[in-house]
């Protein structure tokens, strides 16, 4: 079991420093937890903060009404427990308590007891991860030390991306600036303009045409070198 886990983290570890988008990742990661753990379902909630809210983001169960279930909030369900307490919460028949939201569908879906433990980032939860037996089941703590580390990871999946975004996005501010730059250079050397009301016509023209000033810029400098 010990050398299926071990397997199992690498797997997951390559998934995460790898080019595969977030939703394949945490896909992957609720497949192979609940082969895993032997979970009837697996899924990965996250947390909107604005809305105090918790969806669905990934799990491998094929059921559509289950995938298709509405954003629950954080204080009136079994998931936020593990928010708000940041811990992990479980339940032993789901189907019995009165705090679960969709009793109807652990019915229909065949799901008894539950685990969900938080996903932390820096201190922060950012959702959970839940993990669903087709029986009455009592949670070991091994069993909910290991949930918790695939939330450890699921995690720092999502913190990655949020990161590599953030990278992506200075990069390409960075580039924005430079490409404004140099078309403000153009209109100053063609139309004989200081630097202010070079930018000041880059800009009207981005407001006239509902453009972004980097794309008038693409267009000033594409322009230019067209006329060369």
């Amino acid at each position: 079991m010990k050398e299926k886990q071990l397997n199992y983290f690498s797997l997951i570890s390559e998934a995460i420093v790898s080019d595969k988008y977030i939703e394949e990742i945490l896909n992957l990661i609720v497949a192979m937890t609940a082969q895993l753990m032997g979970s009837k379902v697996c899924s990965i909630m996250l947390l909107d903060e604005k809305k105090d809210e918790l969806f669905i983001a990934a799990t491998q169960s094929l059921s559509t009404q289950y995938r298709s279930k509405a954003p629950i909030k954080v204080g009136q369900s079994v998931s936020g427990k593990a928010v708000t307490g940041k811990k992990p919460i479980t339940v032993r028949d789901v189907r019995k308590d009165s705090s679960y939201m969709y009793p109807q569908i652990a019915e229909k879906e065949g799901i008894v007891s539950m685990l969900a433990v938080p996903m932390t980032v820096k201190g922060d939860i950012i959702g959970v991860v839940n993990s669903y037996t087709e029986s009455e089941h009592e949670f070991s703590a091994s069993e909910i030390n290991m949930l918790q580390a695939v939330a450890n990871q699921a995690a720092v999946a999502i913190e990655n991306t949020r990161l590599r975004n953030e990278v992506l996005k200075a990069r390409k501010e960075i580039e924005n600036r430079k490409k404004i730059e140099k078309a403000k250079g153009l209109l100053m050397q063609q139309l004989g303009i200081k630097e202010n009301e070079a930018y000041e016509r880059i800009r009207k023209k981005s407001m006239d045409s509902r453009k972004t000033m980097a794309e008038v810029a693409e267009a000033v400098i594409l322009t230019a070198e067209l006329d060369r």
